[in-house]
């Protein structure tokens, strides 16, 4: 029978969260301040009546408490490849491409996540995964590296196996569905004992901490989940007062009227006994520092344009900060006095082009339909959508970024990392390589942009068919 990608996709994050709350008790915890956040940020938000007090789940969207970003880091064509495949079945796809080397890291990535409207309203679970770049590496370790990761196989044969049904056949039963899980989750799964030497681990962490924890160990465990929450500012003062490790600041744009694109914060990775293999092929005990709980609170998706100028008033504070030495709040100041340029209303934002939107007919334009008080479309020429909005005929909501901001995970990485090497700048200045990104992915990329396009020209042609319009003139 055919299988429905949605339900699947819902399964499998929920089964993985589970997973990782189990492996991690403090991702439980960082769950449990985020919806205490969200209640407390709903209260404040609405007229209360009395002592009456309102269930954040009656005026959050559905998918509020199910949503989750993962992220792994892969070190081979063959994993990434493999993982495409994975998440096709379940209905996420290849959106974008990060190109890590810009914070100092010898990686590139892509999100995983569904790519329809409908299917990010069902569950709009996402992963964000990075790979090595191999030719970005030392020649040593590049070798240590390619020899550590020609050992490894992380997918169980029966998941392959039901990869190829799905892919053939388009059909997988539910008992097929739920042993895909099972076996997909093992990928993630946390390993204690390493399959390098510790010497090699020193080796790999000495030139960067990811290609250690890229290359040591059986899997690629899931190093964070993420929760998403409407006051990202409210978690971080709560996380605080539970005296979990934050880090010290929020990365992303600062906190605005009209939110835009992300924002996140995490406490900091947590220190992991781990145990490496000695010559005479004993475990000795040691540690590594991977895994941390992050939170997001998700903005309005950019067009082009407002991406262009976002980035044009970071790059002058980034500029700025660094030839004064600001840090910490003293940044963030100047982050928040420089993004006052930026529009900061859903009209400017509308008007200007700055952002995406979905738009809808209202009452008074059904009401009008109804009536006949509009011509039929053979009549009528084409009417501006401005003149729609004007009169109340049609209105609009933002759309919701659903993508990643590499530098925000450059960010969040660089804060869970005791340091790393002079290499840093070699990195640095390697630059972007899609075309290599797609090869070992197998797969070309979808670009974001064309996807909230496409959100927003489809919602506008369900609305010229409701009003039985000619043509909406953009």
């Amino acid at each position: 029978m055919a299988y429905d990608q949605n339900i699947l996709r819902s399964r499998f994050c929920h089964a993985l969260s589970e997973m990782y709350r189990s492996e991690v008790p403090l991702y439980g915890d960082l769950v449990d301040v985020v919806w205490d956040a969200d209640a407390k940020a709903v209260q404040n938000s609405q007229i209360i009546e009395g002592d009456r007090v309102i269930n954040p789940d009656d005026v959050l969207p559905t998918r509020h408490r199910v949503e989750r970003h993962g992220a792994i880091r892969l070190g081979t064509a063959h994993e990434l490849n493999t993982i495409r495949r994975i998440f096709d079945v379940m209905g996420m796809h290849p959106v974008g491409y990060y190109d890590l080397s810009l914070a100092g890291f010898p990686m590139h990535a892509t999100a995983f996540r569904p790519s329809t409207q409908e299917a990010l309203d069902k569950n709009p679970f996402r992963v964000f995964a990075t790979v090595l770049r191999m030719e970005l590496l030392t020649e040593r370790t590049r070798k240590l590296a390619q020899k550590a990761l020609e050992q490894r196989n992380m997918f169980p044969p029966r998941l392959l196996t039901l990869l190829d049904i799905a892919e053939s056949r388009g059909i997988l039963t539910p008992d097929q569905c739920t042993e895909l899980i099972s076996n997909a989750l093992e990928i993630f799964r946390w390993h204690s004992k390493a399959t390098v030497t510790l010497e090699e681990y020193e080796q790999l962490k000495a030139e960067h901490p990811l290609i250690a924890d890229v290359v040591s160990f059986p899997g690629s465990h899931i190093n964070h989940l993420t929760p998403r929450t409407i006051d990202i500012d409210l978690v971080q003062q709560l996380m605080l007062d539970h005296g979990m490790p934050v880090k010290e600041r929020i990365e992303g744009p600062p906190r605005r009227s009209c939110p835009i694109l992300l924002r996140q914060t995490s406490f900091k990775a947590l220190e992991e006994t781990v145990y490496f293999k000695d010559p005479s092929g004993l475990y000795v005990k040691g540690s590594h520092t991977a895994r941390f709980g992050e939170v997001e609170q998700r903005g309005f998706a950019l067009t082009r344009e407002g991406r262009e100028l976002y980035d044009r008033i970071l790059d002058r504070v980034n500029t700025e900060a660094a030839m004064n030495g600001l840090e910490g709040m003293a940044y963030d100041n100047l982050l928040k006095e420089r993004f006052k340029e930026f529009p900061d209303t859903l009209s400017e934002l509308h008007d200007l082009r700055l952002g995406y939107f979905t738009y809808r007919v209202t009452p008074l334009g059904k009401q009008l339909v109804h009536e006949g008080a509009l011509l039929s479309k053979e009549q009528l020429p084409g009417i501006s959508l401005q003149g729609l909005l004007k009169k109340q005929i049609l209105s609009y909501e933002a759309i919701t970024y659903e993508d990643f901001l590499p530098l925000s995970a450059g960010g969040i990485f660089n804060s869970n990392l005791a340091g790393v090497s002079q290499s840093k700048q070699l990195v640095m200045n390697a630059g972007p390589d899609l075309d290599g990104f797609q090869r070992l992915l197998g797969a070309c990329v979808a670009d974001e942009f064309h996807l909230y396009a496409e959100m927003q020209q489809k919602s506008l042609e369900i609305c010229r068919q409701k009003l039985q319009l000619k043509e909406i003139i953009v």
